[in-house]
């Protein structure tokens, strides 16, 4: 009996080990050769499908036997590609094509490929990177189980040099998000808006289950880069670069870099390891030292002659090539780690609470000069993410011709390609990121906990030694969420586990030198305690979205926040681009009934539109059935009103209407913060771009199509700018800020457009990083365009301020448009 009990106890332990996971690697090293298993002709994929019922093949030899066709897939692509491609489904971007995927929300999808094993040299091993699963998969080797995944914002790399063969099969079995997070459990903590209830759980782009800004679109697929991964035996595992002080006035700067390499060698001690600054040919770095360990920090003091990291218009965003090399006592290269870092410093200064009898604070230092931020918000590039590295270039082009300094990451995106934020390093762009949580608030246990660490771990990781980065934040509006039609206000969100300590966490190991902030806005300890209930007035960091109506209004002009990271204004597209996500019949009459109520090309009663379908679709509510989003497109309607008192009916007018409205609001905020500047201390507006054709508050629609306001922003956000502000008691006054480090010269010319006469015509200089009232111009009854002239460093600018008091014609405003210096609508 006795050796019939050993030899079962030996059989189960054989039979655990046949199918245990592959640990995931964590020590990616810093350099490596690479072979991609993307889509290629050499290398295709191949996609099966079908709904996720109890037939459904859970193994690669069950999809085998199954009897299901294949069609050929896209790597990195999403699933709706290779469907639409293969006649299956229609284009989901057209009206309201999105609708016919609900059903695919069901379904399961296997990915297949087969590889070559590639020859590895003595001491290399082999790992397979998947830089982007969505969502939840298996992963299969050669017929094995080596491991499931449940996260699409990172990457998953697994060890397989003892799995390899001659020839290998790859499978990728994805499951249904939406039948997979059925089986979770939902708290009562926290937002349930719309179908945002069913996302907490997964780790996958919150947009993607449909947002005020995007369609519900639950997407599946290898979204990024897959590929072999050949490891040698020496590598860097860590590398980080950090700032600790800099000298501007000198050009000095001391830092340190952690490193840590991994190696077979059982004896170090005969390696040598070189540090290196090299910028332009010109090195202020070259040190060499003897290794005694695999880790260590080596403090850099004194460097002299340094070109510092500085966000656009404040120096150049200098970078560096930082390069350390790891040498055998012959002199050979055992392994190097090679970085674009930038020397500069990052400051968050706030504080927890900002009332009118004690003023708070809410601004960003960089190399101990305050920075005035001036940006916007970057939502999802698509809906189908496997296309967002087509956008980023454009996108970010953009962003510098906008002269933005500040790109706010938003939380309900996903993490963007490094590069991205190459891009940003380069062009002088500071990164607020978001981790990507967004409007609710997500499961405290254990397993839940230690998803987000994981992800943050990874997501910290790879993207800290980007100077661009200056701020790590929480969430999108968690904190705030909670008072949501009054639902859970007296919940403290500082009793939040993952902003206040997992998230944290992370960034306090991973990259201390860069500042946290818990959620965006933040209700710190000090404002709940107010009244024991959350109080986002009381923050001096705020999103001004509220009742959406006139933008001069005391919502907008009287609030008391330092700082604002979300303000919007709802524009209609283009004619073209509302003509490229519609079909024919949809675009106009947009609405059933507009005879009834209109007259003389003006709608009556705005409150009695039923928009159509398509209408419906683009201002994206996600769902037929849903009720979320569905009075969106009264915004333009009732912000034309304000304006112009009447709401024209034929859509050229409507779309020229609501893009002036849209272009005056967003150039009126931006004036007002920067007029404001050291009370105020930056606006990050809402939104650059649409990640799918809607009608939204963005200033660029998703084919490019740039509304008014882009180029209203252009003009009011120069590093000098010169504007005029709203009346107050000694008139309008004309302002000069000035947003760089120099002291600046500037010929100013205002004139009223109609009369020719001349306001203000005088030279002025002004203080470097100041602002300075020059004049105040009368009161004016009658409704005035005033050109604004100005030339700075032999450059000429141009500015208006439409002085006017709603309503007033449309008319007269489209005859003003041809002075303004912009593209005509």
């Amino acid at each position: 009996m006795k050796k019939a009990i050993l030899i079962f106890i030996t059989i189960l332990s054989l039979s655990s080990l046949s199918g245990q996971l592959l640990k995931e690697v964590h020590n990616k090293p810093t350099s490596k050769k690479v072979i991609s298993l993307n889509s290629t002709k050499d290398g295709e994929w191949k996609l099966f499908f079908g709904i996720q019922d109890a037939s459904a093949p859970q193994t690669p030899d069950e999809l085998k036997e199954s009897p299901l066709r294949s069609i050929t897939a896209t790597v990195p692509g999403n699933v709706e590609i290779d469907l639409q491609r293969e006649g299956i489904i229609e284009d989901p971007m057209i009206g309201d094509n999105v609708y016919d995927l609900r059903k695919y929300e069901s379904y399961y999808w296997w990915y297949v490929r087969e590889f070559d094993a590639p020859d590895l040299k003595t001491g290399e091993s082999l790992e397979l990177a998947f830089d982007g699963i969505d969502c939840i998969a298996d992963i299969w080797l050669n017929g094995r189980l080596i491991a499931s995944v449940e996260n699409m914002f990172v990457e998953h790399h697994y060890d397989i040099t003892e799995l390899l063969e001659d020839q290998n099969v790859l499978h990728v079995h994805i499951k249904s998000t939406v039948l997979e997070a059925r089986e979770y459990f939902r708290n009562n903590f926290g937002v349930r808006y719309d179908q945002l209830g069913e996302a907490v759980s997964i780790r996958k782009a919150p947009h993607m289950f449909g947002w005020d800004i995007m369609p519900r679109l639950i997407s599946a697929g290898i979204w990024r880069d897959v590929k072999l991964e050949i490891i040698p035996p020496t590598y860097f595992s860590s590398v980080y670069w950090v700032t600790r002080e800099v000298y501007p006035d000198g050009n000095r700067a001391n830092m340190y870099v952690d490193w840590q390499f991994m190696t077979d060698r059982l004896n170090v001690d005969d390696l040598t390891l070189t540090f290196e600054l090299e910028r332009n040919g010109k090195y202020i770095l070259q040190r060499e030292i003897h290794v005694t360990t695999t880790i260590s920090r080596e403090r850099i003091r004194g460097l002299e002659d340094v070109d510092l990291w500085w966000p656009r218009g404040f120096g150049e965003p200098a970078r560096y090539n930082a390069i350390l090399t790891l040498k055998d006592p012959d002199g050979k290269v055992l392994c190097e780690n090679r970085q674009r870092i930038g020397i500069r410093n990052a400051r968050l200064i706030l504080t927890p609470i900002n009332t009118k009898e004690k003023p708070g604070d809410f601004h960003f230092e960089v190399n101990g000069e305050y920075i005035f931020v001036k940006g916007t918000n970057w939502v999802p590039l698509d809906a189908l993410h496997s296309r967002d590295v087509q956008h980023v270039d454009k996108a970010v082009k953009m962003l510098a011709d906008l002269n933005c300094n500040m790109i706010r990451m938003w939380g309900g995106n996903v993490y963007e390609s490094n590069c991205f934020y190459n891009l940003c390093d380069e062009k002088g762009i500071m990164v607020w990121q978001d981790f990507t949580f967004g409007c609710t608030t997500y499961p405290q246990d254990a397993a839940f906990r230690e998803k987000v660490k994981d992800e943050a771990e990874k997501v910290v990781r790879r993207l800290r030694n980007h100077p661009s980065i200056v701020l790590w934040a929480g969430n999108n509006e968690n904190d705030v969420s909670l008072q949501w039609a009054n639902d859970q206000s007296h919940i403290n969100p500082n009793t939040d586990v993952i902003s206040r300590e997992v998230l944290p966490m992370a960034v306090r190991e991973w990259d201390p030198k860069t500042p946290y902030l818990p959620s965006s806005p933040f209700i710190s300890e000090e404002v709940f305690a107010v009244s024991k209930r959350i109080r986002p007035e009381l923050s001096p960091e705020m999103h001004l979205w509220g009742p959406r109506g006139y933008y001069k209004a005391p919502f907008y002009t009287e609030n008391n926040a330092k700082f604002v990271s979300e303000i919007g204004y709802h524009g209609c597209p283009n004619i073209e681009s509302l003509e490229k996500m519609m079909t024919p019949g949809y675009v106009y009459p947009w609405t059933r009934g507009t005879e009834e109520l209109t007259d003389a090309g003006k709608i009556k009663k705005p409150e009695a539109l039923v928009w159509n379908d398509e209408w419906q679709c683009k201002a994206t509510r996600s769902h037929p059935n849903s009720s979320t989003n569905k009075e969106r497109n009264l915004l333009m309607v009732n912000q034309i009103r304000e304006v112009f008192g009447e709401c024209p009916a034929e859509l050229e007018d409507f779309v020229t209407a609501s893009q002036i409205v849209q272009a005056e609001a967003k150039k009126y905020f931006i004036e007002f913060w920067r007029i404001n500047k050291g009370n105020r201390n930056g606006i990050l507006w809402w939104n650059l771009r649409d990640g799918w054709p809607i009608i939204s508050d963005a200033i660029v629609d998703y084919y490019g199509g740039k509304k008014l306001a882009y180029h209203y922003i252009k003009k009011v956000q120069t590093d000098v700018c010169v504007m005029v502000g709203d009346a107050r008691d000694g008139g309008h006054p004309v302002m000069l800020v000035n947003d760089t480090r120099e002291a600046k010269k500037v010929r100013v010319l205002i004139k009223d457009k109609d009369s020719g006469k001349v306001l203000l015509n005088d030279s002025f200089e002004i203080e470097s990083n100041g602002i300075s009232k020059l004049d105040d111009l009368p009161r004016v009854s009658d409704n005035q365009l005033w050109l604004i002239e100005y030339e700075v460093d032999g450059k000429r600018y141009s500015n208006h301020y439409a002085a006017y008091q709603p309503p007033m014609q449309l008319e007269q405003y489209k005859e003003w448009l041809q002075f303004l210096n912009v593209v005509r609508l």
